[in-house]
């Protein structure tokens, strides 16, 4: 049911490994044959590159798995669900404005109640391009980011952060919500049920500046490696490879028997 991977560090880093072990996981290693896309912030904006292929097919990945050097990266493998169309506007990540920033995101799990929801409002934030319930939540989240930004002249870090924390754990009571978000800035991942994360700090190639960097992907690339497992309903905020902010949501599983 889809899969996620991202990055976060205090320098630009180049994610061979981990690009290409992910890039087998778009249908070769794992069943998630139906798209792909890799958002990476450089020059100071997003990069942003997909496909409605399989991603271990795809010699564009190929090439962006060995050339791609950021400091932020939200990449996803899709499986088709809602809705089975595989094109453009139905894949992985999305890219919106809101607040004066460019945002991405991405996201594994099902949650098609917020569908009817953000149709039964009178004026959206950002309208879909394509029908899949993970862009309608994305709207949603951003639609409660908007609100808070504009009631509030200087939101403080830690209001802008509790509001979100909010508003995934309302989404997450629809179903299963799973996602990587960023605003160019901060790597927002949210693990509903299914996500990890890696943290890292390491010297440079000179030896003279320390790199803090963190990976966060669905599932850990790397047998070897000291991958953690989300808490059900923790949502993580990284700034420069460093977690900055850290909350426990409600956790609901209403659809757990449906969804196995």
């Amino acid at each position: 049911m889809c899969e996620l991977f991202g990055m976060s560090s205090s320098h630009p880093l180049n994610m061979v490994r981990e690009l290409s072990e992910f890039r087998l996981r778009g249908g070769d290693i794992a069943d998630n044959p139906d798209g792909w896309g890799l958002a990476s912030w450089e020059s100071g904006a997003f990069r942003l590159s997909k496909e409605p292929v399989p991603a271990h097919q795809s010699a564009l990945f190929a090439q962006l798995s060995g050339s791609t050097c950021s400091n932020l990266i939200i990449a996803h493998v899709r499986k088709a669900t809602l809705p089975l169309i595989k094109d453009m506007s139905n894949t992985h990540p999305f890219q919106r404005a809101c607040c004066g920033k460019e945002w991405v995101f991405a996201h594994n799990g099902m949650v098609p109640d917020i569908v009817d929801i953000e149709l039964s409002k009178n004026n959206m934030v950002c309208c879909p391009t394509g029908g899949t319930d993970s862009e309608y939540a994305f709207g949603h989240l951003l639609d409660r980011i908007a609100q808070h930004y504009y009631c509030l002249p200087s939101p403080g870090p830690t209001a802008w952060f509790e509001n979100l924390a909010t508003v995934s754990g309302l989404v997450a009571s629809l179903g299963k919500f799973n996602f990587l978000m960023s605003d160019g800035e901060h790597l927002i991942a949210y693990g509903h049920d299914r996500l990890h994360y890696l943290e890292r700090s390491s010297s440079d190639q000179s030896g003279g500046t320390l790199v803090n960097s963190v990976l966060v992907a669905t599932e850990p690339l790397d047998k070897n490696a000291a991958w953690t497992t989300f808490q059900p309903g923790e949502l993580r905020l990284y700034r420069a490879g460093k977690m900055t902010g850290r909350m426990m949501t409600q956790t609901i599983f209403p659809f757990d028997s449906k969804r196995q």
